[in-house]
């Protein structure tokens, strides 16, 4: 999921720089009108709790594994704006602590996960989580939200002149479609889970 120097042009990191930024205040702007004082906390918790899921891989094929993501996770209880600046801040960590995507790629990281993964996550739940396909909607806010992101992933490699295979293009898309399965089936089980814990932990859904 995440992209390393090596692999991205200068171009496509740059664009993808200037982009994600100049979303990434955007969100930080909404954030500051609509976040509610109360759930600043929730804002830590949550961080920390995707930063740590992240760390755990699991497998999805023959020699190849995945993470939880948490775009979903994180728009659902915290809503877009600050899923957003959240998912940003463990991107950065990850890039400038752990080495895991690197600085070049670092705006093409944020702009997949934590802007469209994170949008493609919540659009789902704000449509239809209020009603009787509330679970379908937050399962399919988790599989949108990896699909996406890794789809935007592997064409920026295309872009960047990274050759890909007809044949490892489709495997890979099989293979994201598995990750992104398996980070709605989570998705689904840890809202479940919060709302057991406390209800005003996950965002009231708009749409029925």
């Amino acid at each position: 999921m995440h992209m390393a120097d090596a692999l991205i042009s200068p171009a496509v990191g740059g664009a993808t720089w200037a982009v994600a930024g100049g979303l990434i205040g955007y969100s930080a702007r909404r954030m500051r009108h609509y976040l509610d004082a109360g759930r600043v906390p929730l804002m830590g918790v949550m961080g920390a709790f995707v930063f740590a899921a992240q760390m755990i891989n699991f497998p999805v094929g023959i020699g190849t594994s995945g993470h939880l993501v948490g775009g979903a996770l994180l728009a659902v209880t915290l809503g877009p704006a600050a899923a957003a600046i959240v998912m940003t801040a463990i991107l950065t960590v990850q890039a400038l602590l752990f080495q895991d995507g690197g600085v070049l790629a670092l705006g093409a990281n944020v702009f997949n996960m934590a802007i469209a993964g994170v949008l493609a996550g919540y659009l789902p739940y704000h449509y239809w989580g209020g009603g009787k396909y509330r679970k379908a909607s937050i399962f399919a806010g988790g599989f949108l939200s990896v699909f996406v992101s890794a789809s935007l992933a592997m064409t920026q490699l295309l872009l960047s002149g990274v050759p890909i295979p007809s044949g490892i293009a489709m495997v890979s898309l099989g293979l994201f479609a598995v990750s992104a399965a398996i980070e709605g089936g989570i998705t689904v089980a840890v809202v479940g889970a919060l709302e057991r814990l406390n209800p005003n932990w996950v965002k009231a859904a708009e749409g029925k």
